[in-house]
């Protein structure tokens, strides 16, 4: 909870200086706590149906109407929320975990480690998620385990770059080499100097991932790679909706409004946490 207060105070903070950060944070912090609270939220269980009330419009009991099968809208929505939010970031965090071990790695071995490991870079960049999943679908079978490990494989890559060319910048400074001479192992450096100083801008490129990849987790859930029923996601409602479009477009327009929302609150997050860092980075420049 510390830390979840820490990283709020920081962009309020920062919204000081952008409305637009502040409302984007404000948008995206009440969709997690909606999620987090879903289990006292959600007035019905998400797999029960009531057939005779199918396509069912908004009233007291159903807040969003009901579904194809007579299934609460509301209900659903919030627990598919969980599982679309809950792959994004569980594969966000494992993705720049490892990218960022691996581009620290890179950067302070240098030589042959240095020149192998980006060269997997550009190799598993040259794969799209979609086919890396369809590949992997194949092997193992479609489900959330499937999902994860498929965006892992190719999510690492981008914080691998960013921190391998930040390590190399920090390598260079005094207290590296101070450190080095004062005769400090090179596990030390990593753990102590160098991934401290590359967290902030990860953060960054975290935010700005996160939206990418929520799109990404949608695409493939649309195509049935995704979690399996009768567990859901917003793309999985949005698939199942889609036959019924012309006789009711809100089951298409919800999850769909849910999945755009999310995306563009956290990517503008994104947007301004990095104007803050360019900002920061003219000053410090221009005052030299």
């Amino acid at each position: 909870m510390g830390n979840v207060h820490m990283a709020w105070s920081f962009l309020v903070h920062l919204s000081r200086y952008n409305r637009t950060l502040l409302l984007a944070s404000i948008v995206f912090a009440t969709v997690i706590a909606l999620l987090l609270l879903t289990p006292w939220l959600a007035p019905h269980d998400p797999s029960s149906m009531t057939l005779s009330g199918r396509f069912s419009g908004p009233s007291a009991e159903h807040w969003l109407g009901l579904d194809h099968l007579g299934r609460d809208v509301f209900s659903r929505l919030l627990y598919g929320g969980q599982f679309s939010v809950s792959i994004t970031a569980i594969t966000l965090v494992i993705s720049a975990v490892v990218g960022t071990l691996l581009g620290v790695i890179s950067a302070r071995v240098g030589g042959a480690v240095d020149e192998f490991l980006m060269r997997l870079v550009d190799l598993m960049i040259s794969f799209p998620d979609v086919l890396v999943a369809l590949f992997l679908v194949a092997i193992l079978g479609p489900g959330y385990g499937t999902l994860i490990l498929a965006l892992t494989l190719t999510g690492w890559t981008p914080f691998a770059r960013m921190t391998r060319g930040l390590a190399l910048e920090i390598n260079s400074k005094d207290y590296i080499r101070a450190a080095e001479i004062l005769g400090c192992s090179r596990t030390f450096i990593i753990v102590y100097h160098v991934i401290p100083n590359v967290l902030r801008p990860l953060a960054t490129i975290a935010f700005l991932r996160f939206g990418h990849k929520l799109i990404t987790v949608g695409s493939l859930s649309f195509l049935g790679l995704g979690v399996q029923p009768p567990d859901t996601d917003w793309a999985a409602m949005l698939a199942e909706a889609l036959p019924y479009l012309d006789r009711a477009p809100a089951l298409v327009l919800i999850p769909g409004l849910a999945i755009f929302i999310t995306a563009l609150s956290v990517t503008l997050i994104g947007q301004g946490l990095e104007a803050h860092m360019d900002a920061k980075m003219k000053w410090r420049h221009d005052d030299k």
